[in-house]
């Protein structure tokens, strides 16, 4: 007979953890007499971080005994309480090879309905003090689950625990996290849990996305984002022309140095190169390739920023005929296969890889409907003017517009132009199909804007993609109040060890000496970093290495995609350059 052995609560606080503030309500402790179970959680219960824990699917986590006693043998602990792994409720008799996903249990007065696995988390590393447990957790395959509840009611310590319905395909809580975080999946096991109607929306999401990238290698289809066809870390290319597109921007030609074509990237990828701009440690940056992907060779365009080392060095110093180190095209802002109509839109520079999306349209000969909508301060400025009008000629479905927002006397007046920045409503003037697929590209506060005003126009948001020129938006559950500054060289003595470039914060440091990953190294430099369970399990932090290779502890239960690493558990074996 399976029982109900404690029921514990706790609501969010703040915890100090490596020197920062933890929001967290992983902190429970037993109640005494009965508890009140809602829709939401237990009474006097609570979650800090809503986006990975609480909510309807997520109500109630639920550990085992049995796991307590074996953590308490595999981890030599006698300290071990109810509530310790942060479960609401504390069971006895039904463990995580046992229980199904689907599965209903009717407990006192209440009745709840088996959802997910538990999600890896790095705070039960922290409430044990012991940062390898996210991943043992799955190892030893005795994660704890998640239920939501039917129907609410009280329910106390001691109260028997009776199934009430076995849930569809018997796929267990252990089988279902195998399933998201361990290799070597079973297809089919995969189909039947993506059929389980009680799995929560996040699951059934992820199950989705790895059937349909299996789905993806029975076909022939393009490279996987992230793996295209290139080389390994920089090589040299040779600069073939250097040509001013408006006083600021300059755009820049490159070819095999051996004559022979380039790998085509995908439109919409960026170059990352590595040059001498200065100081004693080349500086590395990435931008947007411009040109059509078929060509044999790449174009970059690149914007003289006032106090940009890198892009005065490539207006200024560089000649035809140098050569520049560059890392493989790459990037996920690609122009996807699709066959409804697709708006382009831009703001300045931004316009570099959306005009390659272009050319691939043009020479496809697509006929889909396609809008090309381009923001400059003006005439002068409005880069790409004739090329874009070329491309759009030879395209039987093209429309255009432009926003000039500070328009000299000269620039004259054109039907298709309006002179001020573009807005909801002139946006709405220009009538646009709902039904279409967005690129915005430009500055950040450009494509919130404009990310707005096609959503008030009715384009769904998940059609609607960005570029992201710097660092990507950091990901850190939990962690309150932070506000990270410009990337810097971490405080204290510089590091005696291998050269560490984050591409995209331009900056170079040493690794320190100890036992530090690549992700605290990050976080000691300010570096934006993305990540949750910090044990090599989510793959939240999987980054790109454009050139160098990485060692891990301990080593992760499944391993990256090729060409990147998980920098949560991994070290430099020599100089590296990462995406970040």
């Amino acid at each position: 007979m399976a029982t109900l052995l404690s029921v514990n609560v706790g609501m969010p606080k703040n915890v100090r953890w490596q020197d920062r503030t933890v929001y967290t309500g992983i902190w429970k402790r037993p109640v005494t007499g009965p508890a009140m179970v809602r829709t939401l959680n237990v009474d006097g219960d609570g979650q800090g971080d809503l986006a990975g824990h609480g909510g309807e699917q997520r109500a109630v986590l639920v550990y085992q005994i049995e796991a307590y006693a074996h953590w308490a043998d595999f981890l030599q602990r006698d300290d071990l309480r109810f509530g310790h792994f942060g479960e609401n409720l504390t069971i006895d008799g039904l463990t995580d090879d046992k229980v199904c996903i689907g599965d209903r249990y009717r407990i006192g007065e209440a009745e709840f309905e088996v959802t997910q696995p538990r999600v890896t988390c790095y705070r039960v590393g922290m409430r044990l003090g012991e940062p390898r447990l996210p991943a043992l957790l799955v190892s030893h395959r005795r994660p704890g689950f998640y239920m939501r509840v039917i129907r609410e009611g009280r329910i106390s310590a001691g109260d028997e625990i009776i199934r009430t319905a076995v849930g569809p395909h018997e796929l267990s809580v252990a089988d279902i996290d195998a399933l998201l975080y361990l290799p070597d999946r079973d297809i089919d096991q995969l189909r039947a849990a993506v059929d389980i109607p009680a799995l929560s929306p996040g699951w059934k999401q992820s199950f989705d996305d790895l059937l349909a990238a299996v789905d993806a290698d029975l076909e022939p289809s393009p490279p996987r984002v992230g793996a295209e066809p290139g080389w390994d870390g920089f090589r040299p290319l040779r600069v073939t022309a250097i040509v001013a597109e408006t006083p600021t921007i300059t755009s820049i030609y490159f070819a095999s140095p051996d004559g022979r074509p380039l790998p085509a990237p995908t439109a919409g990828q960026y170059l990352t190169v590595r040059v001498p701009a200065g100081g004693q440690v080349p500086s590395v940056r990435a931008y947007s390739l411009s040109s059509s992907p078929g060509l044999g060779s790449y174009r970059i365009s690149v914007k003289r920023e006032p106090h940009g080392s890198v892009s005065t060095w490539l207006h200024d110093q560089l000649r035809v005929g140098a050569t520049v180190e560059a890392a493989k095209p790459r990037g996920d802002f690609v122009l996807a296969p699709d066959n409804r109509p697709v708006v382009l839109v831009s703001a300045g520079v931004g316009a570099t890889p959306v005009l390659a999306m272009l050319h691939q349209l043009a020479d496809e000969r697509s006929t889909r409907e396609v809008w090309w909508i381009q923001a400059a301060r003006g005439r002068a400025d409005h880069a790409f003017l004739a090329e874009t009008r070329d491309l759009l000629a030879a395209l039987p479905h093209a429309r255009h517009h432009t926003y000039y927002t500070r328009a000299r006397p000269d620039d004259g007046q054109e039907t298709d132009t309006t002179y001020v920045r573009p807005t909801a409503h002139s946006l709405g003037e220009l009538g646009l199909p709902r039904h279409a697929v967005a690129y915005l590209c430009g500055p950040d506060a450009f494509m919130a804007e404009m990310r707005d005003a096609l959503s008030a126009l009715g384009t769904a948001p998940e059609d609607i993609h960005t570029e992201v020129f710097g660092a990507l938006a950091s990901i850190t559950p939990g962690i309150k109040g932070e506000r990270p500054g410009t990337p810097h060289p971490p405080d204290g003595r510089p590091g005696t060890g291998p050269q560490v470039t984050f591409a995209r914060s331009g900056l170079t440091v040493r690794a320190r000496a100890g036992s530090e990953s690549l992700l605290e190294l990050a976080e000691a430099c300010d570096v934006p970093t993305r990540w949750s369970c910090r044990t090599g399990v989510c793959h939240t932090c999987s980054t790109a290495v454009l050139s160098g290779g990485v060692g891990y502890d301990p080593e992760p239960l499944e391993p990256p995609r090729e060409g990147e690493a998980l920098i949560c558990c991994s070290w430099a074996k020599g100089d590296i350059v990462l995406d970040l």
